[in-house]
């Protein structure tokens, strides 16, 4: 009767060890289909999110991009300004002046190399000039 006994407890806990088995595989079908959506949806949320950090990166730059050709154009503004001073400076020294005119164009014309100045006198006193390379 030991035997039998022992042949009875072993079928008890091998029914008993199925039917957890058995639980757990119906639990793992209920949760495994829940656990795929709920997966989904988190690698959803994190591309979304990847998504709109990427956007304001590019708003940012976008941003730094402008600061950036406001304060370039800014600057140019500026020296611009200093170039109209500068030539105001310069055509009002020069009004009137010709003959620091004619010390700078005749030093020009000094200056370059390998040309021949023919310099031809006219009745009004504007010379002609013909320049003949060598």
């Amino acid at each position: 009767m030991d035997k039998e006994l022992d042949t009875m407890d072993i079928l008890k806990l091998f029914w008993v060890v199925a039917g957890i088995i058995s639980i757990i595989v119906l639990l793992l079908m209920w949760v495994m289909p829940i656990y795929n959506v709920w997966s989904q949806e988190m690698v959803g949320k994190a591309e979304f999110a990847k998504a709109q950090q990427n956007r304001q990166i590019a708003v940012q730059e976008a941003m730094a991009l402008k600061e950036s050709a406001t304060y370039e154009a800014e600057a140019e503004i500026v020296r611009a300004g200093g170039v109209a001073k500068a030539n105001k400076i310069i055509g009002q020294s020069l009004n009137n002046n010709e003959a620091y005119l004619r010390y700078l164009w005749v030093n020009a014309l000094g200056k370059k190399e390998n040309m021949s100045t023919v310099y031809i006198p006219t009745e009004a006193n504007m010379p002609l000039v013909h320049q003949i390379n060598k």
